[in-house]
């Protein structure tokens, strides 16, 4: 009896280690599944991104304050494992995320001169000149702690960034997260904003020819997030303050917290941008695309052709300037005062006339980025072709002048060596007379 109770009590112990043993195996597999499911995210070009919060900054890294609006859960974002993300980004032995390298907070607290350097800020933070270790400058966005751009917003730009690379899209170098602060790490741009420009006073108004090149480099930017990003990346809050200019003026479109994959389904959300660009169909029905961004850009360029503010009743301007004119004509009544009539009217009406497509109030009217990035290019390529031509014209005119005024000078000299010849000959003529007559008196 006791043999078999201690055989009976043998096999209960076994079951139970045996037991044990997987579910510690079902738990292990569980959490190795789950790392790698985190891993594949990272690395897939099909990565989502989240809804972000508003905000903004006029400065040489990010975008200007401005009136965001709309709030979103991050917990209703296609990211179902952002805590575990989140507090993977917080661990010290995390290295980067997705390529992006991670900053501790005393290597940023040195390259920003414990944060003295400022150059900016916003609703989410300041903004401060970075010298990196690496001589690299860089521009560091700091999260406020009160900031409503939260973590999500923070997760969005690292991940989305370190998949996109475009040259017309502003880097991100790095990242920190830790001691309860969320940084962000972007290349430098040493021209700022162009709502600087446009709408400050510390900056030289722009030419005509600058401008056109900054709408062009914007419009390729959207046309890679609109179509080489896979899926499609809609900015959702594309405005000047947004654009950076680098020391050769070339612009890069930042601020990407608010991006997210094109909606291919309909559905109401809360409503998310900067009021002044915001799309009028999306306001409406809460459904955004990528046609959402083709009007905030239409909204750039009468920015840029008008220096006017669009959160102070610019649009109001343009469609009483499009129905006195038609749509068609006239636009160089609103263009900007600074321009000094610098600028080709012909040019002007067809940029116009674009950025009037642009802000079509129906959306499927409008035209696609990839369409209006290669109109600006030809517009471009034209804008080139005429001043090369001007530039040649004015040369071979001045050459014409040049050749002429060395041909009269050679025809005067000749003809004074002419005068000189004739004189002489009327001179000799005259003695040769002279002593003709003297002889005949001897004779």
């Amino acid at each position: 009896m006791s043999q078999i109770l201690l055989i009976l009590l043998i096999g209960i112990g076994i079951g139970f280690l045996v037991g044990l043993s997987l579910a510690f195996s079902i738990l292990l597999c569980l959490k190795c599944g789950r790392k790698r499911e985190q891993e594949e995210k990272c690395s897939s070009p099909r990565a989502m991104v989240v809804p972000v919060g508003a905000r903004g900054v006029d400065s040489r890294t990010t975008s200007a304050n401005s009136s965001n609006v709309g709030l979103e859960s991050p917990r209703t974002s296609e990211w179902s494992n952002m805590p575990l993300w989140l507090e993977g980004l917080r661990r010290k032995n995390v290295v980067s995320a997705c390529g992006i390298p991670k900053y501790s907070y005393k290597d940023i607290q040195k390259a920003t001169s414990n944060f003295t350097t400022i150059i900016g800020h916003g609703a989410f933070g300041s903004v401060y000149k970075a010298q990196m270790s690496t001589g690299e400058t860089a521009a560091v966005k700091v999260l406020g702690t009160n900031s409503r751009q939260g973590e999500g917003e923070f997760l969005t730009e690292v991940l989305l960034l370190g998949r996109l690379h475009h040259r017309n899209l502003v880097g991100l170098v790095g990242y920190g997260a830790e001691r309860g602060q969320h940084m962000l790490l972007y290349t430098y741009m040493s021209n700022g904003s162009l709502a600087s420009h446009l709408h400050g006073e510390k900056h030289e108004p722009l030419s005509w020819d600058v401008r056109l090149s900054i709408a062009l480099d914007v419009a390729r930017g959207l046309e890679y997030l609109h179509y080489g990003a896979s899926p499609p990346i809609v900015h959702r809050d594309i405005k000047s303050s947004n654009i950076l200019l680098d020391q050769f003026m070339r612009a890069k479109v930042t601020d990407f917290g608010l991006s997210r994959p094109e909606m291919t389904k309909p559905r109401v959300t809360n409503i998310r941008g900067t009021f002044g660009y915001l799309d009028p169909e999306y306001m409406s029905t809460g459904t955004f695309s990528k046609k959402s961004d083709v009007y905030s850009f239409g909204v750039v360029l009468f920015e840029l052709i008008t220096g006017r503010n669009p959160q102070q009743g610019l649009m109001e301007y343009v469609k009483l300037a499009a129905m006195e004119g038609e749509g068609t004509v006239g636009w160089e009544e609103i263009v900007d005062s600074q321009l000094n009539g610098n600028y080709d009217v012909h040019m002007l009406n067809d940029v116009a006339s674009l950025a009037l497509k642009c802000v079509n109030e129906v959306s499927k009217s409008r035209p696609p980025m990839a369409e209006i990035a290669q109109e600006l290019y030809q517009f471009r390529k034209g804008h080139s072709k005429i001043l090369t031509r001007t530039s040649q014209e004015l040369s071979l005119f001045s050459s014409k002048n040049h050749s002429n005024s060395r041909i009269t000078t050679t025809e005067s000299k000749e003809v004074c060596i002419d005068l000189d010849q004739l004189k002489a000959l009327d001179h000799a003529s005259k003695e040769h007379s002279s002593t003709e007559m003297h002889r005949l008196h001897i004779q």
